[in-house]
């Protein structure tokens, strides 16, 4: 028999280096001492995580059951008074105010830089490129594209978080620069974004009034939207197929 939860969230497709266990410890507060917390999520690596997680945090993993597949369900009993688990939560937000994200770039060929970050690299070409091809993208492209899929992503575990099923999802990104001749030293001027257009494309029998809220939130919430709006004209839509 399954455990009786007095608290339920949903995690979607987050996993635990994304915020879930902030979110987590927030919610075990809504979770009387000794109660059962329930957390809903489609991130297989939870099923990893939580159960270390618990037992290093005083709390206590009961189950864990794939409900259908793709789609857990995992019960945690709480097991911090609330003056402990206020200051643990405290602490986890004091670390997510301060964390830098931090990488390396190394010039590696005649237009070409390699980026390190964490576990990753990948090889980026000139700032700006006019070719149809080139060996490896433009620091513009990948910025829009970093911009674009921080949108996508977003918006897809909100959805998730709601139970708003999206059969299929693709964007599309348009971007201009207000000086391109500034950029290659042939006139005054500064080579900045003026202007991206990102539009998305969504199949979805949920409803459009909810998909078009959590869109809003998912501008709200995306570090690479607000940062970028207010250096230059952003447009986005979301169009329901």
């Amino acid at each position: 028999m399954n455990p009786t939860p007095d608290y339920i969230f949903d995690g979607g497709d987050m996993d635990c280096g994304s915020g879930l266990i902030l979110l987590i410890r927030q919610h075990m507060l809504q979770t009387p001492e000794g109660g059962v917390l329930e957390l809903r999520s489609q991130e297989p690596t939870v099923c990893v995580e939580l159960p270390p997680w618990c037992r290093l945090t005083g709390h206590e993993h009961l189950e864990t059951l794939e409900e259908t597949p793709g789609h857990w369900r995992h019960f945690l009993k709480r097991g911090v008074p609330a003056p402990a688990e206020s200051a643990a939560l405290e602490a986890d937000l004091a670390r997510a105010r301060d964390y830098e994200w931090r990488l390396r770039v190394r010039s590696t060929g005649n237009q070409e830089a390699t980026v390190y970050a964490r576990n990753f690299s990948w090889k980026l070409g000139q700032p700006a490129s006019f070719e149809e091809r080139d060996d490896h993208p433009s620091a513009l492209e990948s910025a829009l594209g970093a911009l674009t899929a921080d949108l996508v992503n977003t918006f897809a575990t909100l959805c998730r978080q709601r139970g708003w099923v999206i059969d299929e999802m693709e964007a599309t990104t348009k971007g201009g620069l207000t000086g391109v001749l500034a950029h290659l030293g042939l006139a005054e001027g500064t080579p900045s974004l003026a202007r991206v257009d990102v539009t998305l494309f969504i199949t979805s029998p949920a409803a459009g009034a909810l998909l078009r809220e959590t869109w809003e939130e998912a501008r709200r919430r995306s570090p690479l939207f607000q940062t970028l709006l207010k250096a230059c004209s952003i447009e986005t839509r979301l169009v329901i197929l």
